[in-house]
C-alpha cells in the first residue's frame, strides 16, 4: 500500500474512531470525565514513547548531523508553543472546564485552533508514512490516543456554548477534514524537497514532547492530585502508553 493511501486511511480511521468515541462517551457514559483522564494518561505515554522510541531514532538514522536533529526538536517545541500563542489554541481535556464562559468567540476560536491542529496531524502522519509503514502506524496510533481526549474537550466547549449533540459532532467532523489537506500538502511539498519527511520527524518529536509536557501532564496534576490511588493509576497508564509504543517495534522486525 502506498504512503499516500496509508495516510488517508489512517486519518479517516482516526476521525471515525474519535467521533464514535465522543458519541458513546458523552451520550452513554455518565462518568466519562473520569474515563477521559485515563485516556489523557495513556496519551502522555504514547506521545513521549513515539517521540523517543520511534521518531528520534529514525531521525538520527536519516540525518547524520546530531546537532541539526536537536535543533529541529527544539524548533518543533517552539512551533507548537507559537501556534498556541497565535491562535489561542488551548487543549482543554476536561469537558467540565470552560474557558471564558460568556464569550461569544470561544466556539470559532476553538474551531480554528482545531482546524490547524488537525492539519498538522495530517502533515505528521503523512511524513511518517513517507519514512516507513511502521513509523507511520506508530505515529498514527499516538495521534489517535491523543485525539480522543482532545476532541472530547472541544465537544464540551461546543455543547456548553449551546450547540446540540449533532451540531457539535458536525463541527468536530468539519475540523477533522483539515487532516486530509495536511496530507495533500505534505505529499505536494515533500515531492519537491529532498529529505522532507526526515526533517519533519524531529520537528514532530518536539511537538509531541511539548504536547505531553505542556498540555497533558499539567491536566493530570489538576485531576485529583491529592489522591494517591489516582496518581498511581496515572503513572501506570503513562507507562502503558510507552509500552504500547515499545511493542510496536515488533512490527519493524
Amino acid at each position: 500500500m502506498s504512503p499516500l493511501v496509508s495516510s488517508f486511511l489512517a486519518v479517516i480511521i482516526i476521525s471515525l474512531i474519535s467521533i464514535v468515541a465522543i458519541y458513546f462517551l458523552i451520550a452513554h457514559l455518565p462518568s466519562f470525565s473520569r474515563f477521559n483522564f485515563h485516556l489523557v494518561s495513556i496519551a502522555v505515554g504514547s506521545l513521549l514513547g513515539d517521540a523517543f522510541i520511534h521518531l528520534l531514532p529514525e531521525a538520527n538514522d536519516l540525518i547524520t548531523n546530531s546537532l541539526l536533529v536537536s535543533l529541529l526538536v527544539i524548533f518543533g517545541m517552539l512551533l507548537f508553543f507559537s501556534l498556541e500563542k497565535l491562535i489561542r489554541w488551548h487543549h482543554c481535556h476536561n469537558p467540565d472546564y470552560h474557558q471564558d464562559d460568556h464569550s461569544e468567540h470561544i466556539v470559532p476560536v476553538s474551531l480554528v485552533g482545531e482546524v490547524f491542529h488537525n492539519f498538522i496531524d495530517g502533515v505528521v502522519i503523512a511524513s511518517s508514512f513517507m519514512v516507513s509503514p511502521s513509523v507511520g502506524i506508530a505515529t498514527s496510533l499516538a495521534v489517535l490516543i491523543h485525539e480522543i481526549p482532545q476532541e472530547i474537550g472541544d465537544f464540551g466547549i461546543y455543547t456548553h456554548q449551546g450547540k446540540s449533540l449533532f451540531q457539535a459532532l458536525k463541527l468536530n467532523l468539519y475540523s477533522a477534514s483539515s487532516s486530509l489537506f495536511g496530507i495533500i500538502f505534505t505529499f505536494l511539498i515533500g515531492s519537491s524537497i529532498s529529505n522532507f519527511s526526515a526533517y519533519i520527524l524531529p520537528i514532530t518529536a518536539g511537538g509531541f514532547i511539548y504536547l505531553a509536557a505542556s498540555d497533558l501532564i499539567p491536566e493530570l496534576h489538576r485531576h485529583h492530585s491529592d489522591n494517591h490511588r489516582s496518581s498511581i493509576s496515572q503513572i501506570f497508564l503513562v507507562i502503558l502508553g510507552v509500552a504500547i509504543m515499545s511493542l510496536l517495534l515488533l512490527f519493524e522486525r
